[in-house]
């Protein structure tokens, strides 16, 4: 089976959802989000939104205000993809790049800075 149709709806998820988020979402709780990522179910059912956000000690909050936004979203997202039918959202806060932050920090920690 090919991995390219969900990979492509997942893609344009992203794009969509993060002009979606900019444009669209007046929720308080939901600010400055960045879409890191989309995970789409290999049947386009279901889709697993990775966002990241400045103020990581909101998080929580910003996910409540996302999953809040969900069907919302989700019904903006089937108007602009005409799909047959449009992935459930799932809002989950992206990890990974505060342990990126967190390895370059490390990393900087160990090497010395180079004298010139």
């Amino acid at each position: 089976m090919s991995h390219g149709r969900p990979q492509k709806v997942a893609d344009l998820i992203q794009r969509e959802l993060s002009d979606l988020l900019r444009r669209e979402v007046r929720d308080p709780r939901v600010g400055m989000v960045t879409i890191t990522s989309v995970d789409v179910s290999p049947d386009l059912s279901h889709a697993k939104v990775f966002f990241t956000i400045l103020e990581k000690e909101k998080k929580d909050l910003t996910a409540q205000g996302l999953q809040r936004a969900a069907s919302f979203l989700r019904a903006q997202l089937s108007r602009r993809m005409s799909m047959y039918t449009t992935p459930e959202l799932r809002f989950v806060y992206d990890e990974s790049v505060e342990r990126g932050d967190r390895l370059s920090q490390l990393i900087d920690s160990v090497i010395p800075p180079k004298s010139g």
